[in-house]
């Protein structure tokens, strides 16, 4: 608990968790549940996660920066805590290994085709490990380090200016075949990863500043999807992006330097380092969880036995379908910890203390 996050760390730490591969599908699954201008459906899905992290900080206050943890074991018996904490492990350690999966067998499509999937996802997970074992604080500055690497693809999107044109976008808002319901959960996933912010709650050097570099964080993301997507929209028509499983690779590869060819292969080998911070946050936070239930073992052996199991698990689904499949139902269960979680720690606060939010 030495360790402390300074806000800068959390608010890169969120972003970096929340962006990820599924930034190249984004503008796909905006076009065909939002309808025509669907990237402006990356500003009410904002909102409703900017509403989620408030509900957070609810929980951060009554608490007094309290790790939840302690929050539910100070009122809730173990035979309650345990299977909660089961389900936290399962989902959580599930998402990070899935995540990787997804990413390798995109890789492997366009680059490995005639390497085994697991063995690169086993080299992803070894980097994992070693950091996991060493803690929250040397994963922030490693989510930094990875920032720094990887901020500059936003100035990509200059390539795209002189092709861009507004009358692609039309005057239609949300028209079409649209589906706001199930396509709002479906589009939800890809804001996921915030949530993780109650598990630094211990961590926080500045308790003032900490809510507000989550909301930065989001803002950050929020912005970058948004600009990722205004250029597909743009580039192509609305028909095309429909059509497009990956729009914004399929954008990269327009790209075209004289020193090098398939630049996306390149630029999307970037993507790596955020898929990392993400299987790295997911299975932390299931080993923190882990340790709660055994508080006597090395941290280190239950961070293997995570990702052991999110290898096993990994086998299952062999086509990258199947692996869509299997993160868009990991991404609901997500969804309902991020929501039901601080709802759940609020009411145990308020009926514990006799607390009410202000």
């Amino acid at each position: 608990m030495n360790e402390k996050l300074h806000p800068f760390h959390i608010m890169i730490l969120i972003y970096m968790n929340q962006t990820g591969v599924v930034i190249m599908s984004l503008p796909h699954l905006l076009a065909e549940n939002f309808g025509y201008n669907g990237w402006l459906g990356v500003i009410l899905i904002s909102l409703v996660v900017n509403l989620n992290i408030f509900i957070i900080s609810i929980v951060y206050r009554l608490g007094k920066g309290k790790s939840i943890f302690q929050i539910m074991e100070s009122s809730l018996p173990r035979v309650i805590t345990f299977p909660i904490y089961m389900i936290l492990i399962g989902v959580w350690s599930m998402t990070g290994c899935m995540v990787i999966k997804n990413y390798v067998y995109i890789y492997q499509i366009m680059s490995y085709n005639t390497t085994h999937a697991m063995l690169l996802k086993l080299l992803i997970d070894i980097i994992a490990y070693l950091l996991i074992i060493k803690g929250i604080y040397t994963i922030s500055k490693a989510a930094t380090s990875f920032f720094w690497i990887t901020s500059w693809m936003l100035l990509l999107q200059l390539f795209f200016i002189k092709d861009f044109e507004w009358a692609r976008l039309t005057p239609f808002l949300f028209k079409g075949d649209t589906h706001f319901l199930t396509g709002g959960f479906i589009v939800f996933t890809a804001f996921l990863g915030y949530e993780l912010c109650f598990m630094l709650f211990p961590y926080a050097d500045n308790p003032k500043k900490f809510i507000k570099s989550v909301y930065k964080g989001n803002l950050i993301t929020t912005l970058t999807y948004l600009i990722f997507c205004l250029i597909c929209f743009g580039f192509y028509s609305f028909e095309q992006i429909r059509n497009m499983m990956y729009p914004l690779l399929d954008l990269l590869s327009y790209i075209r330097l004289p020193f090098i060819e398939r630049i996306e292969n390149l630029l999307f080998g970037f993507f790596l380092f955020t898929t990392i911070v993400s299987v790295v946050l997911y299975s932390w936070s299931a080993q923190e969880t882990f340790a709660r239930i055994v508080p006597k073992a090395n941290k280190k052996v239950l961070a293997f036995i995570i990702l052991t199991f999110g290898y096993i698990v990994a086998w299952f689904p062999d086509t990258l379908s199947e692996v869509g499949q299997w993160l868009q139902y990991l991404g609901y269960a997500e969804l309902g910890v991020a929501f039901g979680l601080p709802l759940l720690l609020i009411l145990i606060l308020v009926i514990h203390k006799g607390a009410k939010p202000s």
